[in-house]
């Protein structure tokens, strides 16, 4: 995918039912990235839309611990066999690669991950991590990038893209893609999730 823009396909997607029947077939994870998303983030605008969406938390916000969120991340994911997808954000999408490559390493699959929306993931540069994260990803996978993002480039984005052998979109100049990103509930990313779910797979065939 080598668009330059978002642009939604459905004017009014959010809440949409048959949206939600879609989403449903799913667990979804939210994976913020450092500090958390606060309440007018886009990650936290969808889980009020979509109640079931569910919050990755982990135990200190403040400090970005790649080891500590992945394997929180991999308690939630041992919660439940239904098949997930994750939707990320900044050290969120670093923390969703290495949870994949080590369920990947242990058990040949990343299952239950069956897709992931990686939205303006942070440098793995900046936070040491590149060895750690530089793995493909099996399963279908989304990085959305911005053209004035200060925590990852634009091309640099492309280049991680290819490397975890996602497509990649830019969604503009929107800085972080975050809540000083002006975007409301997102409606473009909700476009994208939902076109994302499309490559998954049938849920009653994975599951």
């Amino acid at each position: 995918m080598n668009a330059t823009s978002v642009r939604p396909a459905i004017s009014s997607l959010s809440g949409a039912p048959a949206q939600q029947a879609r989403l449903a077939d799913y667990r979804v994870l939210v994976a913020p990235g450092l500090h958390g998303s606060g309440p007018e983030h886009w990650q936290s605008r969808w889980q009020r839309l979509y109640p079931a969406f569910e919050r990755v938390e982990q135990t200190d916000w403040s400090r970005a611990e790649l080891p500590c969120w992945s394997a929180r991340l991999g308690e939630m994911l041992a919660g439940s066999s239904r098949p997930t997808v994750i939707v990320a954000h900044s050290f969120g999408c670093l923390t969703t690669v290495h949870r994949a490559a080590a369920l990947a390493a242990d058990t040949g699959s990343a299952f239950p991950i069956v897709a992931a929306l990686l939205v303006a993931p942070a440098d793995p540069d900046k936070f040491g991590v590149a060895a750690e994260v530089g793995h493909r990803l099996p399963f279908p996978a989304l990085v959305v990038g911005s053209e004035d993002d200060p925590w990852m480039s634009a091309p640099r984005a492309r280049l991680w893209a290819d490397a975890w052998g996602a497509d990649f979109i830019s969604a503009g100049a929107l800085g972080h893609i975050n809540a000083e990103s002006g975007l409301g509930d997102w409606t473009a990313g909700q476009g994208l999730l939902l076109g994302l779910l499309e490559r998954a797979g049938q849920p009653s065939a994975l599951s």
